[in-house]
């Protein structure tokens, strides 16, 4: 990314099934579902929304083989996606284990997403 525009910050929890792409996908709505970028064209290359790069960086507690990248990436619907996937986010206890929430134990998975816009 030549041009970084901007960086948006979000977190998303598992509280029941420790599906670790549940919660990063929530943790990337976090971070995006509360902007609108409407001047993005203007300085785009072409003013093509394909031309713009958005590069994702999840902290994930735990389970980073389960992590699905392909239905984070299904939540930005524009530009050139790329992940980077570090250590962080957080295991807590959820303080039930709830069988039909799919539960393995009584943890709740956090995951923490920067989301960076730019070109």
């Amino acid at each position: 990314m030549d041009q970084m525009m901007f960086v948006e910050i979000g977190m998303g929890i598992d509280l029941h099934g420790q599906n670790v792409t549940k919660a990063a996908v929530r943790a990337v709505q976090n971070a995006i579902h509360h902007n609108s970028m409407p001047g993005i064209r203007s300085v785009l290359p072409g003013g093509d929304l394909n031309n713009m790069k958005v590069n994702v960086r999840l902290a994930v507690p735990a389970d980073k083989e389960r992590l699905d990248l392909e239905k984070v990436r299904s939540e930005l619907p524009y530009g050139q996606v790329t992940f980077e996937v570090v250590d962080g986010g957080m295991l807590t206890t959820s303080g039930i284990v709830l069988a039909d929430k799919e539960d393995r134990n009584d943890l709740a998975y956090v995951v923490i997403a920067s989301v960076e816009v730019g070109y």
